[in-house]
């Protein structure tokens, strides 16, 4: 049996942690990791049954059993902690773009890995609408700092590179997913009642108006 790594088919896609970091962290203490996973499945849980405005750091410390200032310290507000479990979710997302098959993983050519991205990326942020409207209304730039969006620039600008080598990659990259703004996309969506075909067709047009 083949003990390739999946990733190393990719040449162009580093293999990135969701929430990298400039240092190296120190490994977590069993009993702090325990508390992390009890406090992440309570908000879950919270958001499952009565939908993520429900979420408050001392209605997570109760569903948790855990003091409310320990919620406090590993996550310092509402908003860090709906980024935290959005971050979660986004692990197995960025597994599928990131060594998954193609067209959304390697294996590809670059257009058909930027479309393929871009729809689900559209799926994604609808499946994911409630949750991430209500982590942006709570603090609207954490969006920019956090680790999933910074693996989607990097992937983006990647993919860009290839499609428009001397590029200003980084720039088109944030610019390309402007549009996938939580607000945006609940305007979109739900005020507009556009559907996500519709959704789809228009970022790949909007992309293609001065090929």
């Amino acid at each position: 049996m083949s003990t390739e790594n999946p990733r190393a088919r990719d040449r162009t896609a580093p293999v990135l942690d969701l929430l990298p970091t400039v240092d190296a962290p120190a490994p977590e203490r069993a009993d702090a990791a325990r508390n992390r996973r009890r406090i992440l499945d309570a908000a879950a849980r919270i958001v499952a049954e009565e939908g993520p405005d429900a979420v408050t750091m001392n209605q997570v410390a109760h569903a948790s059993g855990i003091g409310v200032g320990t919620v406090y310290r590993r996550f310092g507000d509402v908003s860090q902690l709906l980024w935290a479990l959005l971050d979660e979710r986004e692990r197995v997302f960025q597994e599928a773009y990131m060594s998954g098959p193609p067209p959304l993983g390697p294996g590809a050519p670059a257009a058909e890995r930027l479309d393929a991205f871009l729809d689900a990326l559209v799926d994604r942020v609808a499946a994911q609408r409630a949750l991430l409207l209500a982590a942006h209304s709570a603090a609207p730039r954490a969006r920019y700092h956090s680790g999933a969006y910074r693996v989607m620039h990097t992937h983006m600008a990647l993919l860009i590179g290839q499609l428009r080598p001397g590029s200003d990659r980084a720039l088109l990259a944030h610019l390309a997913l402007a549009p996938f703004s939580p607000d945006v996309m609940h305007h979109l969506a739900v005020e507009q009642e556009l559907s996500a075909e519709r959704l789809k067709a228009g970022v790949r047009e909007l992309l293609a108006l001065r090929a």
